[in-house]
């Protein structure tokens, strides 16, 4: 495997931050983070405004081709708080497919996926403490494949639960461990592609 002289990072992308460096819109940036980045580094796979968690970064603008675009599928974990309790029968849709609109108003049915609830969400990452959403609620973790825009959220409402929180995870092998919300983690190359299962 070559070694190259790119760089590559991951953070624990915190609420209301976009994951870009500039943005026309009075939001936070990547930019805003106590950290200096090189030139072109860049997020891969971005997580919106109000979703949390794990989000790569680096030079090397091949990834992102490697990672979600390629034939080879990749896993994301996702720790979801929705409101109300979720009973078994919504599990089982979400299990096994549930349909919503995409682009063009086209319905797309979403592939198995693995779904549990989560008792002790905090032992899966660390999170900011926010309050947002009133008892009951349920935590669950959610593994996909797939990558349609929003997916998470549009999953769970298409079995009539209202998203309340979005933290990624995971990607692959490749974790957060225990770090901090606005706090980064700079990963060697040989790392990062091993933990991502992928070739360059």
């Amino acid at each position: 495997m070559s070694v190259t002289n790119h760089r590559y990072f991951i953070l624990n992308k915190p609420f209301n931050m976009v994951s870009q460096f500039v943005s026309s819109h009075d939001v936070g940036l990547l930019g805003d983070l106590d950290f200096d980045f090189p030139e072109s580094t860049h997020a891969i796979g971005r997580l919106d405004n109000h979703s949390e968690g794990l989000l790569l970064l680096t030079t090397n603008k091949k990834v992102t081709r490697l990672l979600f675009l390629s034939k080879v599928p990749h896993k994301r974990t996702y720790l979801v708080q929705i409101n109300n309790i979720i009973s078994e029968e919504k599990l089982h849709r979400l299990r096994t497919g549930v349909s919503f609109k995409i682009k063009d108003n086209v319905m797309y049915t979403t592939g198995p996926c693995e779904v549990s609830i989560v008792e002790n969400p905090e032992s899966l990452c660390k999170m900011s403490k926010r309050l947002t959403a009133y008892d009951p609620n349920t935590w669950l973790l959610i593994t996909i494949t797939e990558g349609k825009f929003h997916q998470v959220r549009k999953m769970i409402a298409a079995i009539k639960h209202k998203c309340k929180r979005l933290i990624r995870v995971s990607i692959e092998n490749m974790t957060m461990g225990n770090l901090e919300p606005g706090k980064i983690q700079e990963i060697e190359e040989e790392e990062f592609f091993s933990k991502l299962n992928i070739v360059h």
